[in-house]
Parts: structure tokens; C-alpha cells; sequence
């Protein structure tokens, strides 16, 4: 891990966190759309990026210019609430004018081989993002890429058919297609995250720190993650 690529910032509470990284993506997403038109955003699962979909609403954005891409998707009916998309669409999607043509969530209903396959094809002709969120897991894992997965070198979207985690089979986002962004922004909250974030602070080999380690990035932390090692206050 590179300290001055990989900054760590630290609030009081999972909910100062989300109501940062909001703020963050509304900056984020102004600042495209004035250079570029429009706004190329991938979504996370979990509780905090929930809750920061949550805090999004009622702010003020120029909807119609954002495009919503997911970092990974959990290969069950798409009706099914542990569904990221289904998840992000109760938060957000539901409550803002982001017109439907510019959701891009991933068909992983289809099983996970022909939905890497058909993500690949879309991810393709929209590279490079303007804001990658991501979590972290208990494990270091972030997005659907475990420790000790094997990851291919060359795609953009992989599919994983035995996460250690339920359900085994899922879609995700590749190192490569993940870091292939302006910005990346990772939310880590929890007492239950703590022993992982010290192991990446400490240069332990995780998922996360090597996606981070590819660009530069920005990891929001609460003061329960942060119990294990310190890291800068906010502010």
C-alpha cells in the first residue's frame, strides 16, 4: 500500500460517514457533468453504501446525467431484497429522476458466466468512471473479490462461483475495471471491520488493499473500524 495514493479519513460514526461520501459524490458528480456531460458512478452493496444512496435524496444533482453501474451483483432472482440493484432502487433509484436507460445493473439472474460475459460488453463503451464507491468486508474482500480468489488478468467482469459468503455464485468487477476511475472512494464502518482494516493499515495482502493500491484512493472510516489502528480525523 502507497500512504500518499491511499488516504485514510476518519469520522465519529457510520452516519457522518455516509452523509460524507454523499457530499463527496455530489462533488463528484457537478464537476464531471461540467467537463464531460454526464456522471459514470458504480454503486456497492452494504449497509453504508446504503445509507449513503439515502442521503442523496432530496440534494440537489442534475439527475438526468447520471449513469449507475455496479461493482458487483449476487447472482439471484431480481426481485430478491439481498440484491444490490433491488437495494440501491429502494434507496435511491425510487426516489430520484435518474432516467431508467441510464441504470445499468447486472443480469446476474442469467448465472454468472453469461452475465460477465454480457456486463463486459456494456462496462466496454463507458470506461473510465467518474466515481467508484466500494465497502470492505470482515475479510478484506471488497466488491465480489475474496481472499484467495483467483483473478483473471485481462477481463473487466468476472464471474465467482464459490464465494465464501452467501450466495456463492456471483458477478464482479474486476481490479481492473474498478480502478479504471477518476475517483475511488471506499466506506468502511464497524467494530466488525476493525481487525481487517488494521491488517490492510499494516500491508496484509487483501482484495481491498489491492484494488485501492491501483489508483488513488479515498477510505472513509468510522471510529469502530478505526478501533484496531488509528487514522487522521476528519476535519
Amino acid at each position: 500500500m502507497t500512504e500518499d495514493r491511499v488516504r485514510f479519513q476518519q469520522y465519529d460514526s457510520s452516519a457522518e460517514v455516509a452523509a460524507a461520501a454523499a457530499g463527496l459524490i455530489l462533488t463528484a458528480a457537478a464537476q464531471a457533468i461540467n467537463e464531460r456531460g454526464r456522471f459514470n458512478l458504480v454503486l456497492a452493496g452494504g449497509r453504508t453504501p446504503i445509507a449513503t444512496y439515502a442521503s442523496l435524496v432530496g440534494m440537489p444533482a442534475d439527475w438526468g446525467r447520471w449513469h449507475c453501474f455496479f461493482g458487483d451483483e449476487r447472482c439471484l432472482s431480481r426481485d430478491d431484497p439481498e440484491r444490490n440493484s433491488l437495494a440501491a432502487a429502494r434507496a435511491l433509484f425510487d426516489w430520484v429522476p435518474i432516467p431508467a436507460s441510464h441504470l445499468h445493473p447486472i443480469a446476474a439472474e442469467r448465472g454468472s458466466a453469461v452475465a460477465a460475459t454480457a456486463y463486459q460488453t456494456t462496462l466496454a463503451t463507458h470506461l473510465p468512471f467518474d466515481l467508484v464507491l466500494l465497502g470492505m468486508g470482515e475479510d478484506g474482500h471488497t466488491a465480489s473479490l475474496f481472499p484467495g480468489q483467483v483473478v483473471p488478468d485481462g477481463p473487466l467482469v468476472m464471474p465467482v462461483t464459490q464465494a465464501p459468503k452467501p450466495p456463492p455464485e456471483r458477478v464482479s468487477m474486476t481490479p481492473k475495471a474498478l480502478a479504471a476511475t477518476r475517483t475511488m472512494l471506499i466506506l468502511v464502518t464497524g467494530r466488525d471491520k476493525a481487525l481487517a482494516l488494521a491488517a490492510w493499515r499494516a500491508g496484509h495482502d487483501l482484495p481491498v488493499a489491492r484494488v485501492a493500491s491501483l489508483g488513488s484512493a479515498l477510505v472513509l472510516v468510522d471510529r469502530d473500524a478505526a478501533s484496531g489502528g488509528g487514522c487522521p480525523r476528519s476535519g
